[in-house]
């Protein structure tokens, strides 16, 4: 097989590739989240055993596992954005996709220690400090809001910036619901609001979090990337001036930002392609469907082994972002 590096995008076609930050554009937003949301964890827990309140525990139970998946991400896109090397030669952009399954995970394992600790305040109610409940809580409402609000830009457009955008947007509704909870235990002095406020949390963002979860379990076995519709890609690339067929196509997410999209495919075509044609194809898909990174196998014309006779293998890449 010859190679037609000539195609090739980085810098051949014209494309420059600047290699991102350490730790990406959000270092600064998960530094901050991560400060605050450890302080607040360590002061709802205290207070939740000061006041005997299952909602409050709750909720710092959950807000401990925040700022696991805050660090576990920022990890990641430190990670990511570390050059490739002879043995990553995808650089380590995966990381973010295996932190978000991670997250998941630490997440749902949360909830059931969580919802264990809830039943038992419900078999053994005690008295609840209403007010005590509803100033941390509040609390919570501003540092939850305000980490939301940092991630709010990148969660467009990155899973795992996602992630920590709607754990926090989540905490920050929870909040005023254990708010409002509190009120009314200490309107009415029923004990067991307490603990039904705190499974109405835990339904809330088991609930919530369920498309994060999906997504990232997605991205894990290299699915389609949502968006982008295969059927579509393969009427565009037949509708390319002499292909005849398409096979072995294959669009997958090489991290869990949405410009890491990678596609293979093998084009029959009689008389192979040139540099030009392929950067064109390159730049097509890029506009088209937001594929970054297109490698496409040309080949003269099929064969009984699925392959072709003389093939001319060339690589058609367009990318944003350094691998």
């Amino acid at each position: 097989m010859a190679h037609d590096h000539a195609s090739h995008s980085h810098g051949h076609a014209g494309h420059v590739h600047a290699a991102p930050p350490p730790g990406g554009a959000f270092s600064a937003a998960f530094a901050t989240g991560i400060a605050l949301n450890l302080a607040f964890v360590i002061a709802e827990t205290i207070g939740g055993l000061a006041a005997h309140s299952a909602a409050l525990l709750a909720d710092a139970g959950h807000n401990l596992s925040d700022v696991l998946s805050l660090a576990l991400a920022w990890g990641a896109a430190w990670l990511g954005g570390r050059q490739s090397s002879t043995r990553y030669t995808y650089g380590y952009k995966g990381a973010t996709i295996q932190a978000a399954l991670l997250n998941a995970a630490l997440l749902y394992a949360a909830l059931g220690f969580i919802l264990w600790e809830t039943i038992d305040h419900l078999r053994h109610p005690a008295p609840v400090n209403g007010q005590t409940v509803m100033l941390l809580a509040g609390l919570g409402i501003a540092i939850n809001g305000l980490t939301a609000w940092l991630f709010r830009h990148g969660q467009k457009s990155d899973v795992n910036v996602r992630g920590a955008y709607l754990h926090m947007l989540t905490d920050a509704l929870v909040s005023v619901g254990v708010v409002l909870g509190g009120g009314l235990v200490m309107w009415t002095g029923w004990t067991w609001l307490d603990p039904i406020i705190s499974f109405g949390i835990l339904a809330l963002i088991a609930v919530s979090s369920w498309g994060l979860l999906r997504d990232t379990v997605r991205l894990g076995l290299q699915a389609v990337p949502e968006g982008i519709d295969l059927a579509a890609v393969r009427s565009f690339l037949l509708e390319q001036p002499n292909v005849l067929s398409v096979h072995d196509l294959h669009i997958w997410s090489l991290s869990s930002g949405d410009h890491d999209t990678a596609l293979t495919a093998h084009l029959v075509r009689p008389g192979g392609a040139d540099a030009a044609w392929l950067a064109c194809l390159a730049k097509g898909l890029e506009n088209e469907f937001h594929i970054h990174h297109s490698t496409v196998q040309v080949e003269d014309g099929p064969t009984p082994g699925g392959c072709a006779s003389g093939c001319a293998t060339a690589e058609a890449t367009a990318a944003t972002a350094s691998h």
